[in-house]
């Protein structure tokens, strides 16, 4: 039997900054190759899509030759850090943009959910988004009739059909899209990690929804998640990808031991490149450390325990009126914490800031760094996504709160300790 989803030599390029390559004569070379059939000689120099690295050319490969094949009624799990590539897939296979080079072969109609939204129009109903999206699928509207009142009652909007879904909540929207995605009669449904914004119980309810469509009705299925158990629960092969490039295709377990095992992934020591105006900066840090409660480098945190993040920076000069800030993101870029320290006034000379978390459990999943440090409110250097760390899934791993250590130093910030502290 032949793939429903066939990828070949598929690449993706972005030009970052402006479009077009500056000057007239270079858009006019890529031109002349473009009408030849030739390659665009602007994206021989192109790089991979490390963000972690400042690079030198201003094109990057979001994807960079892949290939891979998937047979009807199979579960594919998609997994990789933030940037790898995930979402630019997904949506070149849902024909939501275009390959730069190379091809892709589909047999049956998709059904995506890459976003809150994605397919429905804000100023109609529920119910008449129904419609739309089923005769988007070139669907009969007998047929969506048939698959109306399953639809409504999956995603329990009832009471909401025949409101505006602009009005809706992003929960509703999810809720609303998901339902309408997985009962409409498509062959290859695609679902990124969008199902973070339901509540616990509608997951689950889509979990079981999506494996009653593979495994009963013989429909094929792409899953984009950062949630490695519903990966492992639902999807018997997981594809690995890193900075736009196919590491692996396997079974699911042994794709997840892959991705686990990434000391890019587990790392918890962060360092951070000197600024090319270090000299003239005021401060800027140094490096980051993932710590557990005792102080001891860690690369997963157990889900329960809490943890501290420690922050090395540099004062070139006085200080007065310093702070420090850090923030957490989740993998959606929702930040789900923000502290920062009192204003002080700091000497020349090294020191460190303890970032001590004893009252917010995160739930299982990758999390980013934020580093910004400050005098007088403004700016002296900041860092986005400077360092992450992954919280694993340990259901019994509560730590007893006598070994929790607390730092009189620190203040609780929302409800953060933090406490800063000189080397010399």
């Amino acid at each position: 039997m032949p793939p429903v989803i066939k990828i070949d030599n598929l690449s993706k390029a972005y030009q970052l900054g402006e479009i077009g390559t500056g000057t007239l004569s270079r858009d006019l070379e890529r031109y002349w190759a473009r009408i030849r059939g030739k390659e665009d000689p602007f994206l021989k120099i192109g790089e991979v899509n490390d963000r972690s690295k400042k690079g030198d050319s201003d094109i990057v490969w979001s994807l960079k030759d892949i290939h891979f094949d998937i047979e009807q009624g199979d579960a594919l799990g998609i997994i990789g850090r933030n940037g790898a590539g995930k979402s630019t897939l997904l949506k070149i296979l849902s024909r939501v943009t275009a390959p730069t080079t190379g091809s892709v072969k589909i047999k049956g109609r998709i059904a995506s959910l890459l976003e809150v939204g994605t397919g429905f129009h804000p100023e109609l109903s529920g119910r008449e988004n129904i419609y739309l999206n089923g005769a988007i699928l070139g669907m009969r509207k007998a047929e969506i009739k048939r698959k109306f009142d399953e639809i409504v009652d999956f995603s329990g909007v009832e009471r909401y059909v025949d409101t505006p879904v602009k009005r809706y909540s992003s929960g509703m929207y999810v809720r609303l899209a998901f339902a309408v995605a997985a009962h409409l009669e498509s062959e290859i449904l695609i679902v990124d990690e969008v199902l973070a914004v339901g509540d616990a119980e509608f997951q689950k309810k889509c979990l079981g929804k999506m494996g009653d469509v593979s495994k009963g009705e013989g429909r094929t299925i792409l899953f984009v998640s950062h949630n490695m158990a519903a990966i492992q629960k639902l999807c018997k092969h997981g594809m690995l990808l890193e900075n736009g490039k196919l590491i692996c295709i396997d079974k699911t377990e042994n794709v997840i031991d892959r991705y686990l095992q990434d000391s890019r992934i587990k790392k918890a020591v962060f360092e951070i490149p000197l600024p090319d105006n270090a000299d003239e900066l005021i401060g800027y840090a140094s490096q980051i450390q993932i710590e557990n409660a005792n102080g001891d480098v860690i690369q997963e945190i157990p889900v329960g325990q809490f943890w501290q993040i420690r922050v090395f920076f540099k004062i070139n000069k006085k200080a007065e009126h310093f702070i420090i800030g850090m923030g957490i993101n989740n993998f959606i870029d929702v930040n789900i914490r923000t502290s920062w320290s009192v204003k002080m006034d700091l000497e020349e000379g090294c020191y460190q800031a303890i970032f001590k978390e004893t009252d917010l459990i995160l739930a299982p999943g990758n999390y980013n760094v934020t580093i910004g440090l400050s005098n007088y409110e403004r700016p002296i250097h900041y860092l986005e996504n400077a360092a992450s760390f992954m919280i694993s899934e340990v259901t019994d791993a509560f730590m007893d709160s006598s070994i929790i250590r607390t730092n009189n130093v620190g203040l609780i910030l929302n409800p953060m300790q933090v406490a800063i502290s000189s080397l010399q």
